[in-house]
């Protein structure tokens, strides 16, 4: 039986996005995503996540350039677990979106009308993703001043 990963995102980055680059020069950038989802039934209360991304070769030069805080954004990716040993000692589980497609929505800022889409640009990703181990936890600081 073969398995099925895919997620789909519409969400508002929160910061501007990271770019690095692996030991063997791949650039990967990652940033959080803000997703809203109902609390109640009736869609009235929200809850917002705050979904970890990870981009990499030419979608994450893309999303570098022309991602910017509080900017709507489609993400299609797989859900990714991987674990690490914190300086502490402590085992850590990171859970990310590992992309291959982004899509801009609505606005801005600049020339776009209002919900006018921007494009879409889909990710080189084959097994890049091994590289990312040595970056780090992935951990990635979410502003308080989030505007939304």
């Amino acid at each position: 039986m073969s398995s099925f990963n895919k997620v789909i995102l519409i969400g508002r980055v929160t910061a501007q996005p990271e770019m690095r680059y692996t030991q063997t020069g791949k650039p990967v950038t990652s940033f959080t995503l803000a997703v809203n989802r109902a609390k109640r039934s009736d869609g009235k209360d929200q809850e917002t996540d705050f979904i970890s991304i990870v981009t990499w070769q030419k979608l994450a030069e893309i999303c570098s350039n022309y991602l910017d805080k509080g900017r709507l954004i489609c993400i299609e990716g797989r859900l990714q677990v991987r674990s690490y040993t914190a300086q502490d000692g402590q085992k850590r589980k990171v859970y990310e979106v590992v992309a291959s497609d982004m899509r801009m929505l609505g606005r801005s800022g600049k020339s776009e009308s209002p919900g006018e889409y921007s494009g879409g640009f889909a990710a080189e990703t084959d097994d890049a993703s091994k590289e990312f181990d040595h970056l780090g936890a992935g951990d990635i600081g979410i502003e308080d001043d989030v505007p939304f």
